[in-house]
């Protein structure tokens, strides 16, 4: 017997956009090689300018300086790769921007967030300020939105401290775009992180966009595509998907933070039902669509499976945690007990998401909660 499912995780992966499964479905008819200069070639070529020129857009950026990539991770990667004395990242950055910082063998040095989940401000003026060991610059990495608790971070605050110290800035934009606007001159950061699963387009696909490429390396070499800057031929119809998604997103923003109601009706149920929930940095500007649910006495990872029985798709934290039983460690950095740091699950809504969606979602979680107690 089938059922309808309930999907509110967003945050991990959005479903395709209609714009992107159309442009998708064109650009398989591409026979060319963007590479090519005959008329097949250059039609190839029409499609990822286009893309390139979305993309560009969406946050404010000239299309030339965004180089395509296979995604966020790939993108984080090819920052990680420059040569760097020293890099700062919070203490609540995605595992595809820590883990390549940690190999590179600059010296890491972590920024605390306060217990709502954003950067001490005051902290980051010291140990920006602070010299590095060894020669070279420093890098700063810090997301524009937290992953697991949507918390906004102020970002344009920390880059004019780096700026001032002679530092460059790469934000994680992944979670950001699509949902907020952007601009990477108002945000004042010399790169951002995108990936284009996020905002309704194919995996598989993202973008670095770096101004006047900012000096970082390449880290996939090969025919000197992407303008030197990423080897490989391109992948037409993912990025002629993302393009769609992009001009899809920009156009939808406003229509993003209206999901704020959904939000914060899942929040109010959440605690009616169960009063002793949390919602993680609540107190902090947060993007439209993110709740981080905490309820203590019970295991994240048990809430979602027990949800999914129930066709609710949610999740417990960010999906590269997907399946492990450790804590969150977004939630530990905020300063929550190791019990608390486990007994979190993610909501997150998105471009599809309706009034239905929230009800079927509190039904299932007053059924869930309910049943735990019983047991």
């Amino acid at each position: 017997m089938s059922f309808a499912r309930t999907y509110l995780d967003y945050n991990a992966t959005a479903p395709l956009r209609p714009e992107a499964r159309a442009a998708m479905v064109a650009a398989l008819d591409v026979v060319g090689n963007p590479s090519s200069v005959h008329a097949e070639g250059r039609q190839a070529r029409a499609l990822v300018e286009s893309a390139r020129e979305e993309v560009a857009r969406l946050v404010g950026a000239v299309p030339t300086d965004v180089v395509l990539t296979s995604g966020g991770t790939e993108a984080a990667n090819m920052v990680m790769h420059g040569r760097w004395s020293r890099i700062l990242v919070s203490a609540i950055e995605h595992p595809s921007v820590t883990a390549p910082a940690r190999a590179s063998g600059a010296e890491v040095v972590e920024l605390p967030v306060t217990r709502d989940g954003v950067v001490d401000l005051d902290v980051a003026e010291r140990l920006l300020a602070a010299p590095a060991n060894g020669p070279g610059r420093a890098l700063v990495a810090l997301q524009v939105a937290n992953n697991e608790t949507g918390a906004i971070q102020p970002v344009a605050e920390i880059a004019g401290m780096a700026r001032a110290n002679g530092h460059l800035v790469v934000a994680d934009a992944v979670q950001a775009a699509g949902k907020i606007a952007l601009d990477i001159d108002s945000l004042g950061v010399d790169a951002l992180i995108l990936s284009g699963h996020k905002i309704g387009a194919a995996k598989g696909v993202g973008a670095l966009v770096a101004r006047g490429r900012a000096g970082f390396a390449p880290l996939v070499l090969g025919g000197g595509q992407e303008r030197g800057a990423r080897g490989g031929t391109e992948n037409v119809a993912g990025i002629a998907g993302f393009g769609a998604a992009a001009r899809a997103a920009g156009r939808d923003l406003a229509a993003f933070a209206g999901l704020a109601r959904l939000r914060d009706a899942i929040e109010a149920g959440v605690r009616a039902i169960t009063p002793s929930a949390d919602i993680a940095a609540a107190a902090a500007p947060r993007l439209a669509n993110t709740s981080l649910v905490v309820l203590p006495g019970r295991r994240g990872e048990t809430l979602v499976i027990a949800l999914d029985l129930g066709g609710i798709a949610v999740s417990a934290g960010a999906a590269c945690s997907s399946g492990k039983t450790r804590r969150s460690p977004v939630l530990a950095a905020m300063g929550f007990e190791d019990s608390m740091a486990t007994a979190a699950i993610r909501v997150s809504l998105g471009w599809a998401s309706t009034e239905d969606d929230v009800a079927r979602f509190l039904a299932a979680w007053e059924q869930v909660t309910a049943a735990a107690k019983a047991a």
